[in-house]
């Protein structure tokens, strides 16, 4: 037996399955390759990723924002479905960087888990791999760290890191947001990452439902419908950012509009949103009638149906749009700035 099999072995009676980690290397290779592009000079497995800067920029500015997934991983636990929660922790980071006008580059990945079932890590990381390919990004790294004395056997925490580019005078900042500008929402596909303590709460422990119900007004599970990935809104929107002057965005996360719509905001100016142009999505409307929560406590904690917002001149409003349906998106109209000193007004 070799020296190397010795420490193997010793390293797997304390909980840590060396083989195992090679194992998912191998299994996902492919997944994480047909993420690459010209631009990526590294190999899977280096100790770093390498990426070429593109050409074109004068003066280039890296844009990174790193997220994860929250407790929505329980949900993926409940369910044991894992090939999706990926593209949520892709679409957290990289949506970020978009709203600050960035072409997204590349993504690294960081899971650790009580134990390494390779299986099971590469398929979450080909739901990854999928994410970047959403969001044109190239996965150049991650790490696994099976850490049996910190995670229960059976899960894992899941975190991302997105890298993008911008030019120095394109960065968008909201700092230029003026009276009369318009605010455009982008549709999302369902709860997205956000809110899942008050879901498990509501759902599962006051009213202890059962993630396999088929819910009529949802047309699936429960389950799947709480598992519906993040959109992320790279194709859509990296192109048309500049061509029609977007002076600000916000991705609608955690803190819903009241958190995130003012993040963009100068001092005395106030976004007004009308509400009633929101269609608010089934989910939504199935947990606030289960946990009879206001409206104002649905719009302070979910994105109930708009996942993104952007702020834009009025005379680049139909642009913008007719741009947006060319790629069968859906954008709504959601309202105007004026002067203000609260920075969101939403009419409920």
């Amino acid at each position: 037996m070799s020296d190397n099999q010795i420490k193997a072995d010793a390293y797997r009676e304390s909980g840590v399955d060396v083989e195992a980690g090679y194992k998912s290397v191998k299994l996902m290779k492919a997944d994480v390759q047909r993420t690459f592009n010209s631009q990526v000079l590294s190999h899977l497995g280096g100790f770093g990723g390498l990426f070429e800067l593109p050409e074109g920029y004068q003066k280039p500015v890296l844009v990174s924002g790193t997220d994860g997934v929250g407790t929505k991983l329980k949900l993926a636990f409940m369910m044991d479905k894992h090939d999706t929660i990926g593209i949520d922790c892709v679409a957290m980071c990289v949506n970020d960087i978009l709203c600050q006008g960035a072409q997204p580059m590349f993504f690294l990945d960081y899971i650790a888990c009580g134990k390494n079932y390779p299986e099971k890590v590469a398929t979450i990381v080909k739901g990854i791999s999928e994410g970047c390919i959403q969001g044109n990004m190239a996965l150049i790294g991650g790490e696994t760290a099976e850490m049996p004395d910190m995670y229960s056997l059976d899960e894992y925490d899941l975190a991302g890191f997105a890298v993008g580019v911008v030019e120095k005078e394109d960065i968008v900042t909201g700092a230029n947001i003026g009276e009369g500008d318009v605010l455009v929402g982008l549709p999302s596909s369902g709860v997205h990452s956000n809110g899942f303590s008050l879901i498990r709460k509501v759902l599962f422990k006051d009213h202890s439902m059962d993630v396999q119900t088929y819910v009529e007004d949802l047309g699936m599970t429960l389950g799947e419908a709480l598992l519906t990935p993040t959109r992320i809104y790279v194709k859509a929107l990296a192109d048309l950012i500049k061509p029609c002057g977007v002076k600000g965005m916000s991705h609608v996360t955690g803190g819903g509009f009241y958190e995130n719509i003012p993040r963009m905001m100068p001092d005395g100016l106030c976004a007004v949103v009308d509400t009633k142009v929101i269609e608010a999505l089934p989910i939504f409307k199935f947990i606030q009638e289960a946990g009879k929560i206001s409206s104002q406590g649905m719009y302070s904690t979910f994105n109930m149906g708009i996942g993104l917002v952007a702020v834009l001149p009025p005379e680049q409003v139909n642009s913008f749009i007719k741009g947006l349906e060319e790629k069968s998106e859906k954008p709504v109209i959601l309202g105007s700035i004026v002067k203000g000193e609260e920075k969101i007004n939403l009419c409920l």
